[in-house]
């Protein structure tokens, strides 16, 4: 059974392209993606400086992790969102709604100061149900 979303008519409708809570089928595998950043193939930092280029480097990093075990972006039911600007709350989703175009994972976002990284703008980790 793939993630479905959870729907509570106590709860506001999300402000951003995330569920209020999603469950996924308890067999299979459990796949906890770190941290993902701008950081590319090659070790260089995708859009220095460009919160949408780093968004789409990070949603593919997550993609080449989750693949590489076996799944796909629909088997992400959490993130985690780290990012230097809250002011880029829609340009994140907007990117977000590209990748993750099934049931949204369910999300928290928070502002943080620094990276390991000055040039990073956004990091993102993730927990995906896997079904074998």
């Amino acid at each position: 059974m793939p993630k479905q979303e959870i729907v509570s008519p106590e709860l506001a409708v999300p402000n951003g392209h995330f569920a209020q809570a999603t469950v996924a089928e308890a067999r299979g595998r459990l796949l906890f993606i770190s941290g993902m950043t701008a950081r590319n193939k090659d070790g260089g930092v995708t859009g220095v400086g460009d919160i949408t280029a780093q968004t789409h480097q990070v949603c593919q990093n997550l993609r080449a992790a989750v693949e590489a075990a076996g799944g796909t972006l629909d088997d992400i039911a959490r993130v985690d969102v780290y990012v230097r600007n809250m002011e880029d709350f829609d340009a994140v989703h907007a990117v977000r709604r590209q990748y993750f175009t099934g049931v949204a994972p369910a999300s928290t976002m928070v502002e943080v100061s620094k990276f390991v990284n000055k040039d990073y703008l956004i990091e993102i980790n993730a927990i995906a149900a896997i079904q074998s």
